[in-house]
């Protein structure tokens, strides 16, 4: 299994309805991505975050198919601009030591092939996890 796990810091004037349509929109995501085993969004408790969400994907496979999934990417689109701070990872139980960089993998193509993302992640104040073009390694980030 893969588990990728988001935490949003949202920006201060970021309005209520409209963090609570991407919400619904990272439920509904668990609920018609077919790769999505299981899934989870809430309230993030316990640190410098607002919310969460993990999905669970069976393969690699999976996780790509997770990933190019059209309305991941509209989430993205109408989520991204809401936050000031996130922190993207990835837990896998396979032993493979190939399936880290085939997920460094998925993310560095579905960068590059879209501009328009990466100036979405670029407009964060902070971003930790799968780096995308122009961002470096924040101190103590993962990648």
């Amino acid at each position: 299994m893969i588990h990728h796990q988001i935490r949003l810091a949202m920006r201060p004037d970021a309005p209520r309805d409209k963090v609570e349509e991407a919400l619904e929109l990272l439920r509904r995501m668990g609920r018609e991505i077919d790769a999505v085993a299981y899934w989870t969004v809430g309230r993030d408790v316990g640190g410098d975050f607002d919310y969460g969400a993990m999905f669970a994907v069976e393969d690699i496979e999976g996780y790509r198919a997770y990933m190019y999934a059209p309305l991941h990417r509209r989430v993205d689109e109408i989520g991204l601009p809401l936050v000031r701070d996130m922190v993207s990872h990835d837990l896998t139980d396979d032993e493979d030591p190939a399936t880290a960089d085939l997920i460094r993998q998925i993310h560095a193509e579905r960068f590059a092939g879209d501009p328009a993302l990466v100036a979405l992640i670029e407009g964060l104040g902070s971003y930790d996890g799968s780096s995308a073009p122009g961002r470096g390694k924040r101190e103590g980030g993962s990648d």
